[in-house]
Formats: C-alpha cells, sequence, structure tokens
C-alpha cells in the first residue's frame, strides 16, 4: 500500500469520512496546484489509481502535424508522438497525456493541504447536520466548556452545541467541566457549519423527562396529553391512560414518589403536579386547579371562560403564590379562568340581581334567570343581540326577548352610567339584600330617573 493510500484510509478512520470523498479532494486538490504551474488555458484531469496508489495527472492536449519549431507544446501533440499513445489517434483528436513527475513549489503544496482540509471539514459538517437533524427534540448530554455572549457552549463530543442564556432555568449556574442535559431543539446549517440549539426551559423538555423515566410512557402505554410549565418555579402535566388497569398519575410518579424525584432533582427542584386528563372541561379545571377545592363551576363556552366559585379559605390556594397556580391551570386546560370566593359572588350575585329589577316586568325571580343566563346588568341586557336573549327561560319567544330590549334601552337613556358600572366593585351604596336598604337605594335611582328625565324634556322645549 502507498502511502497515499494509507492517509486516506487513516483520515477515513479518524474523521468517519467516506473514501470517495477523501479522494475527490485529493483530485481536486492536485487539479488546482497543477493549473497554478501550468497555466489557466491547460485542460487538466486527476483521477486515482487504485493500483499504484497514487493520483495521475493528465493534460489534454491537440493532435496535430506540424513542424517541431511551430508546435505549441503546452496545448498540442505532434502525430506521430500521439499515435505513440493511441495507435488509433488522428488529427483534431484530444488526446490526454499523463504528466509524469510533476514537482510542486510551497505555494503549490499549501494551496492543495487548503483544498483537502476544506474537503475534509464540509464532509464533516455534512455527516454532524445529517446525524444529529434526526435527533431533534432528543435529551442529549455534554460537558460545559465555557460561556460566549452570555451563551453557554456544550462539548458534545464530534461537535459544539449553544444553550442560549435564556434556555437555562433561572438561577442555574454551570461552570466548565459540569455535565449538562438538555433538549435539542433546532439544528441549523450556517457558514460556519451546523449550528445545534439546546433547551431546558421548553416544556417538551420536561415531557422527554417524564418519557425517560417512565417506561409506560415510553411503550406508549401512558401518555402525557398537555404540559404547561414556568421553569424552576412549577409545572402541570396532564396524563392518560390506553390502559384501564394502569393508573396514568401513579405510573408518572411512581414508588414513594421515586419517578417524579429524578425530574425535579434534574430540574433543581422545579415542583411538578400530575393530574389526570379529561375531555369534559369542567372536571379537567377542576384537577388542574388542584390543591384547592372547588364549590361550583359556571362555563361560558361562548368565550371559553369558566367562572370558578370556591370558598373563602380556598382562595389563596386557587390562585396560588402570584397567581402561579390559576395561571398554569389556565395555559393548560386552555380557558380563561376566573376565580371567585363564595362570599364575593353572592354579593355580586345580589348587585346583579338588584340591578336587573330596574327592566319594567322583571322581578325577582326573572332577574335570577337572566343572570344565569350570563347577563350582569342593565346595560349587558340592552346591548345583547336577541338571539342571545331569546336563550334566557321565559324569553325564549322573539316578542319576549324584543320586550325586554326595548325596556332595558328605556332604563339605559333615562339612567345612562349608573347601570353601567362593573358589577364585580364594591358598591357605593348599601344594599345588601335587606329590605330597607334595596327600598332606599330604589328610591335614589328612581329619584335621579326623574331628575334626568326633567333636564332631557327641558333641553327637547
Amino acid at each position: 500500500m502507498s502511502d497515499l493510500s494509507k492517509v486516506i484510509d487513516s483520515v477515513g478512520k479518524d474523521r468517519g469520512i467516506k473514501k470517495e470523498i477523501i479522494i475527490s479532494a485529493l483530485e481536486q486538490a492536485v487539479l488546482m496546484a497543477s493549473q497554478k504551474k501550468l497555466g489557466p488555458t491547460a485542460v487538466l484531469e486527476a483521477h486515482y489509481n487504485t493500483e499504484s496508489g497514487e493520483i495521475d495527472l493528465f493534460q489534454f492536449k491537440k493532435v496535430v502535424e506540424s513542424e517541431p519549431e511551430m508546435l505549441d507544446e503546452l496545448e498540442e501533440i505532434e502525430i506521430a508522438e500521439a499515435r505513440k499513445l493511441d495507435p488509433e489517434a488522428v488529427i483534431g483528436d484530444e488526446i490526454g497525456v499523463k504528466i509524469e513527475g510533476t514537482e510542486f513549489g510551497r505555494i503549490d503544496a499549501q494551496t492543495a493541504k487548503q483544498v483537502i482540509f476544506q474537503k475534509v471539514r464540509d464532509a464533516e459538517r455534512e455527516i454532524i447536520f445529517h446525524e444529529y437533524i434526526h435527533r431533534k427534540g432528543e435529551v442529549i448530554t455534554g460537558i460545559a466548556r465555557r460561556v460566549e455572549k452570555g451563551n453557554l457552549v456544550i462539548d458534545l463530543g464530534k461537535t459544539d452545541a449553544l444553550l442560549p442564556r435564556s434556555e437555562i432555568i433561572l438561577g442555574e449556574i454551570f461552570k466548565p467541566g459540569d455535565r449538562v442535559q438538555a433538549l435539542l431543539s433546532d439544528v441549523a446549517l450556517t457558514p460556519k457549519g451546523p449550528q445545534l440549539y439546546l433547551t431546558r426551559t421548553s416544556p417538551k423538555y420536561l415531557m422527554k423527562l417524564f418519557e425517560v423515566e417512565v417506561p409506560e410512557i415510553r411503550e406508549e402505554i401512558v401518555e402525557i396529553k398537555l404540559c404547561a410549565r414556568e421553569p424552576g418555579a412549577r409545572s402541570k402535566i396532564a396524563v392518560t391512560s390506553k390502559d384501564r388497569d394502569v393508573d396514568p398519575v401513579g405510573a408518572c410518579v411512581g414508588m414513594k414518589g421515586s419517578r417524579v424525584q429524578n425530574v425535579i432533582q434534574e430540574l433543581k427542584g422545579e415542583k411538578i403536579d400530575i393530574i389526570p386528563w379529561s375531555d369534559n372541561p369542567v372536571i379537567f379545571v377542576r384537577s388542574a386547579l388542584a390543591p384547592a377545592d372547588i364549590s361550583s363551576v359556571r362555563m361560558d363556552e361562548r368565550n371559553k371562560t369558566m367562572e370558578i366559585m370556591v370558598e373563602d379559605d380556598q382562595l389563596s390556594l386557587a390562585i396560588g403564590r402570584k397567581g402561579q397556580n390559576v395561571r398554569l391551570a389556565a395555559q393548560l386546560t386552555g380557558w380563561r379562568l376566573d376565580i371567585i370566593s363564595k362570599s364575593k359572588l353572592q354579593k355580586r350575585t345580589n348587585e346583579s340581581v338588584f340591578n336587573l329589577q330596574h327592566i319594567e316586568g322583571v322581578n325577582e325571580t326573572l332577574a335570577q334567570a337572566i343572570y344565569q343566563a350570563g347577563f350582569l346588568n342593565v346595560r349587558h341586557v340592552a346591548e345583547a343581540s336577541i338571539e342571545n336573549l331569546q336563550k334566557i327561560p321565559s324569553f325564549d319567544q322573539l316578542e319576549a326577548a324584543q320586550g325586554l330590549k326595548t325596556k332595558a334601552l328605556l332604563v339605559v337613556e333615562k339612567a345612562g352610567d349608573l347601570l353601567a358600572g362593573r358589577i364585580d366593585q364594591e358598591p357605593r351604596g348599601v344594599f345588601s339584600g335587606a329590605r330597607d336598604a334595596k327600598s332606599m337605594a330604589e328610591e335614589r335611582l328612581k329619584e335621579m330617573m326623574r331628575q334626568a328625565g326633567s333636564e332631557k324634556i327641558q333641553k327637547d322645549q
């Protein structure tokens, strides 16, 4: 085996590059160096000779019949010489003449070296790109090496990956030499080669960690349906099982909490709530707001919102620290959640029912029905469509719904902003539901409406 063959085999094994790519790089390097030496007009070809293990260089010349002193040796060959190489050569043919023992200068050798290294680098980059593009979304482990512009460079062995500062869990500090585990989020091809991006904050990373720890997830018996996460603080995952005999929550928690504890340890103590998934929105929201106990849920499918009532002592638990529990539950379920205590809800209900009774012909029972249909005050009724008003019990007929809207518009016209305030705000007067307080408030409102009517008549006159 020639020295060149040994180099080709050695580079191929060390770098994991196909032999054909290295040979192509060598052929191109020889061509470039030869072109510089022989001139740009020289027609050259380089081929690797498998028998000799060397690169053969050929210069193509035109077969001519000419006097020796008139012959252009760089581009032409005399017919007699051509027939020594190819007995069937005729004038006008182009024949390849092997160049023997061409010696390249120091600059030419440097050019050849650069071409070979460039080809090898390109091949390595392509191999790395194709290897890691298929691992996108997987959990990989590397060694922290250095920090560049606030981002952590992770050594994966064959190449480096970048863990941006924004993708590191708040409070985490890695030193050079530390083991780092993360999710491969993206593989991009740049002019400098493939760039690998990692993340430790993505919900997908949390889901992948559970997949590693829980065999039932890998075997697709248990499925993580949804995940909401505030990295380093708290997460919620919704799980379901395809096997009735397998408890999805228990499978993820593990014996004495061993499985979930391994995930928590990797995430530096991040709290994880594992809840059963349900296709019933109310049941799912109740589970998502755990550990708080929910008293009742009022659902508005049209606006995809839910009003959650809890006992007064459960309010802070349902909302969570800085609103974290309800925020994660809303992210997980996809519903807008409004948490309200029982006492506040009762107060708001009383205020709404009282407000709605200012519509002519609406007693307390009808006001309750209108409120239960989602209308909190007279203005809501006045601005509602006839179709929505027909959904209220006792107003399902077109004429009844139109009459309700007309009467509500009349009240709004006379009272204006007096009946347009937010119902959930603290009341300006005292109308807690007692007969005397309500009567006093009604009298005040009637007096204001009479004054407003009187001013309107004077203005018209």
